[in-house]
């Protein structure tokens, strides 16, 4: 491992360490909006970006994770910090239970979609009507003030620190992973899962590692999100439209990257939050059709996302300084 090759990524994660005590609350709560989605969007990246299973009802599993939180909390006064734990089990629990009958059946690509979409939609319509869980109208996390050992904080700091710590240790999981077997094996089961299995790939297996890795990360993120906003619905949560936007950022950072998914939440989250705070208030949605924009251009222009378009850029560079010095040495 080089230092080098790292030493870009340092460098920023010592400058957001030091944001916090330079930056004003509205800066803070933008960057907070970044690093969770970025961590979101990474822990769907290892089962639709490496694994090639591309899930459009990972909005289950955040729910799960932020619904038992925040109902052990406010019942039992059961701290999130062990809480998280509890979900991210029940989250891995639901991903074996849904990954072993979806993949046993031989579900997959778009038929492996819509499941996912319908079952997105099914815990929407079974919280909806559960009055014991908040029903339709939620549940409120309770104020108790400023108590780090229940992840709660006066200003936005706290929270701040608790969402950059989980995306590091959500990272550095999938770059251990990205050079390890693992990783082989589920970039061989999304590039040609018959090759894979014909090579001793236990391709079974392997997509339901991932689901429930993908499910467990998801579902600990699902805690900050309820903590973080205080709120939590049937649709906020388990909502197709917070499935889709996980895996957007994925997508145009890059697919199956380590980085990917927190360079499109970089790119896109700014670029949405600014719109909607500048352009709303005069042009009803006028942040969506921005956000829209910005996302048909990425795919347009570069369908391996961001991090994809780089490195064929860096390959190519790297190539002509190399032909190049053969060319000197020649002469």
């Amino acid at each position: 491992m080089k230092l080098h090759t790292y030493l870009f990524p340092l460098i920023v994660l010592f400058l957001l360490i030091l944001l916090p005590f330079v930056a004003g609350e509205y800066v803070l709560h933008l960057f907070i909006l970044v690093l969770l989605w970025a961590y979101l969007a990474t822990s769907w990246n290892i089962l639709g970006g490496y694994a090639g299973q591309h899930s459009l009802g990972h909005g289950v599993f955040l729910g799960i994770g932020a619904y038992t939180s925040t109902l052990l909390f406010i019942h039992l006064g059961i701290s999130p910090w062990l809480g998280m734990w509890i979900g991210g089990a029940l989250a891995s629990l639901a991903a074996l239970f849904i990954g072993y009958l979806c993949f046993r059946y031989g579900l997959k690509g778009p038929y492996f979609a819509l499941v996912t979409i319908a079952l997105a939609e099914a815990f929407v319509f079974l919280t909806s009507n559960m009055a014991s869980i908040g029903g339709a109208r939620g549940l409120e996390v309770t104020w108790i003030g400023h108590r780090p050992d229940m992840m709660q904080f006066d200003g936005k700091m706290g929270y701040y620190f608790i969402i950059l710590t989980i995306l590091v240790i959500g990272v550095l999981i999938t770059l251990w992973l990205h050079n390890r077997r693992p990783g082989y094996q589920w970039v061989a089961v999304r590039e040609n899962e018959d090759a894979a299995e014909a090579l001793g790939v236990d391709t079974l297996r392997t997509k339901i590692e991932a689901t429930v890795l993908s499910a467990f990360m998801t579902a600990i993120g699902g805690t900050f999100y309820a903590q973080y906003f205080t709120y939590i619905g049937p649709r906020t949560v388990f909502g197709e439209i917070v499935s889709v936007q996980i895996l957007i950022f994925a997508i145009v950072g890059g697919l199956g990257t380590v980085w990917g998914p927190t360079v499109g939440a970089l790119l896109l989250i700014p670029v949405a939050e600014l719109a909607r705070a500048n352009l709303s208030g005069s042009v009803g949605g006028a942040h969506l059709v921005i956000y829209g924009m910005v996302m048909v251009l990425v795919m347009l222009f570069m369908p391996k996302g961001i991090v994809g378009l780089a490195k064929d850029v860096l390959s190519k560079l790297n190539r002509r300084f190399t032909k190049k010095n053969i060319y000197k040495e020649a002469l």
